[in-house]
């Protein structure tokens, strides 16, 4: 198995991608790794940290792809760049996976037009872990941010898959977000969903309110990717704002102290479970193969940990249920109206 990682998209690019990805070449022997950057840039970052980059393959490129890009970039001006080059190589079978922590938008417009999406599948999405006690998946994310019922029906069928296969879940719960629980509460969008959930295979729990996600509710939440980004940035915000408040109530004085010393190990639990790096990023579900979307802010154990969870998706076989699903039902034309019936 290969998987491939761009190292010169990200905040901390190339340094902590260039660690991570030597770091999970040395956890994964079985694996091989193929970096993609500026052959230049990378050796001499390397010897500058006192890198040993000899356990990866490393793939120039002559270009970046930078936030600021668009994102139809990776396929036009900015072909020859590092997100460019491995998502061409994953196109070719050159690897079976592929992480990257660059521009969003550029990697699923990559994503969708290089290495394509499986047939039948009308919109990729971001499926991105919540942490709370019980793991819950958005999906999704940010991809898109005007949805369909036939969308959100997609995503959840594809959360489903990834909760059973890489969280051993059985019949995930699937739950719809929306500003109530009744089944008429919502926008168009949202009342026709909640009919198809619920007349599908799937096993539907009804719609979830915000103040109920962090609770197990359901183990895979479905909403357009601009309502999913909004509720992903406030859970990451309160996750830090708390640990932060925590952090100050319990070194206000020396009887506080004394207390934190007492649950230390409570209070690492604790920001173990908050720390988006544990996850190390989220794939892109829908896409014909696995493509890992690591945090722009990723550091070494983040992208470690994403390179993890692309192995993971390769061997769980995920995208064949998916490319099953969708050959069962008549590929594009046929599942869809047998939902609506």
């Amino acid at each position: 198995m290969r998987i491939i990682v761009d190292v010169m998209s990200g905040d901390n690019a190339p340094l902590e991608l260039i660690k991570g990805a030597v770091l999970a070449a040395d956890e994964n022997p079985d694996c091989n790794i193929s970096i993609v950057g500026d052959r230049e840039t990378i050796l001499r970052c390397a010897e500058d940290n006192r890198i040993s980059v000899s356990g990866v393959d490393i793939i120039p490129s002559y270009s970046t792809i930078v936030m600021e890009d668009k994102a139809l970039a990776v396929v036009r001006e900015k072909k020859d760049s590092s997100m460019g080059i491995g998502l061409k190589m994953l196109q070719e079978g050159e690897g079976e996976a592929f992480v990257s922590a660059g521009n969003t938008g550029a990697l699923i417009a990559g994503a969708t037009l290089l290495v394509r999406r499986i047939k039948g599948i009308s919109r990729a999405g971001i499926a991105t872990i919540l942490p709370f006690p019980t793991p819950v998946l958005l999906m999704d994310s940010g991809a898109n941010l005007e949805v369909t019922p036939e969308n959100l029906y997609q995503f959840a069928f594809m959360g489903s898959k990834y909760m059973e296969k890489i969280y051993s879940i059985n019949r995930p719960r699937v739950g719809q977000l929306n500003n109530g629980t009744e089944h008429t509460k919502g926008l168009p969008l949202q009342t026709e969903t909640y009919q198809i959930l619920k007349d599908s295979e799937l096993n539907f729990v009804g719609n979830i309110e915000g103040k109920e996600v962090p609770f197990g509710a359901c183990d895979v939440l479905v909403c357009d990717g601009f309502t999913g980004n909004v509720l992903l940035k406030n859970t990451e915000g309160m996750g830090k704002f708390m640990m932060a408040l925590l952090k100050d109530i319990l070194t206000s004085n020396p009887v506080t102290i004394l207390a934190a010393l007492s649950i230390k190990k409570k209070i690492k639990t604790l920001k173990h479970q908050f720390d988006a790096s544990e996850h190390g990023g989220a794939p892109l579900l829908g896409i014909s193969k696995p493509v890992i979307k690591a945090h722009g802010s990723s550091d070494a154990k983040a992208v470690k940990n994403a390179v993890r969870q692309a192995i993971a998706f390769v061997k769980s076989g995920i995208n064949d249920d998916i490319e099953q699903f969708c050959a069962e039902n008549d590929a594009k034309k046929g599942f869809f109206k047998k939902i609506l019936k």
